[in-house]
């Protein structure tokens, strides 16, 4: 990422300040509302990938610690969550994920791109509809759960992309208060695995870019905080509302650009 003009460097700043906004806001879609993005200014995915996944490990950790020491802080309350976690769904979500996730960091039984692209992003409009109408998608059987998890889970393997169809399922089974910062543990363990593959594969981490690009991350950090405590006070209804209005927009830009 060298020899760019001046207004590229801003525009990319701008985009992971957004990042960081959308991933702390919602607890997903950080790197798939940012990746088609970037990719107009540099058409390089293994450039941006290691950045945001880097960034991921930070805030993911860092927001989920913040929920933990919160709740020490304020005490167990009648109709608090004694967690902001659910630990018990994340375990069971992950021994169906796990599998899937190695197969698709070791690039095994690969699908084209486009077709994988599509399968999720059209599964994920079908679900984020369902939000949008205050009329969410409940599977009746926990079979289709399963599946819908191995594929969130493959397709994490092989891209950053993934998130939508995992968010979309933990959502159902997840008490809102603890989603985001469930979905952020989720989110370190997948995205530690696929660190590992990175270095394995001898891919460029990019470290110097992220003495600038931390920083705008962190603008859209405290901007998402804020952003967060306003749709928990609010009514359920508006949360999802919220949630498959941002999913439904992650599906199109997927649609329309996927990420490389």
């Amino acid at each position: 990422m060298t020899d760019l003009l001046w207004y590229q460097y801003a525009l990319i700043g701008l985009i992971f300040a957004w990042s960081g906004f959308v991933r702390t806001s919602l607890g997903f879609g950080g790197a798939v509302l940012a990746l088609p993005f970037l990719l107009l200014v540099v058409n390089e995915p293994l450039v941006f990938l290691p950045i945001i996944a880097i960034q991921l490990l930070i805030f993911s950790s860092w927001i989920a610690w913040s929920g933990h020491r919160q709740l020490q802080k304020e005490g167990v309350g009648s109709g608090t969550p004694e967690s902001n976690i659910d630990w018990s769904y994340l375990f069971k979500a992950l021994k169906i994920m796990i599998i899937p996730k190695l197969i698709g960091v070791v690039g095994l039984l690969t699908l084209p791109a486009q077709v994988m692209t599509s399968i999720i992003f059209g599964i994920v409009i079908i679900y984020a509809i369902g939000y949008v109408l205050n009329k969410p998608f409940k599977s009746k059987n926990k079979y289709v759960d399963y599946v819908l998890l191995a594929l969130g889970g493959y397709v994490s393997g092989t891209s950053l992309i993934g998130a939508p169809l995992i968010v979309a399922v933990f959502a159902t089974h997840v008490a809102k208060e603890q989603l985001r910062d469930t979905m952020f543990v989720l989110w370190f363990i997948l995205v530690v695995i696929k660190m590992v593959s990175f270095l394995i594969a001898g891919v460029d981490l990019q470290l110097i870019h992220q003495l600038w690009l931390l920083p705008c991350a962190f603008i859209g950090h405290l901007a998402g905080e804020k952003a967060h405590r306003y749709m928990l006070n609010a009514d359920t209804g508006l949360f999802f509302r919220v949630l498959g209005a941002v999913l439904i927009l992650v599906s199109v830009v997927g649609l329309i650009n996927p990420p490389g």
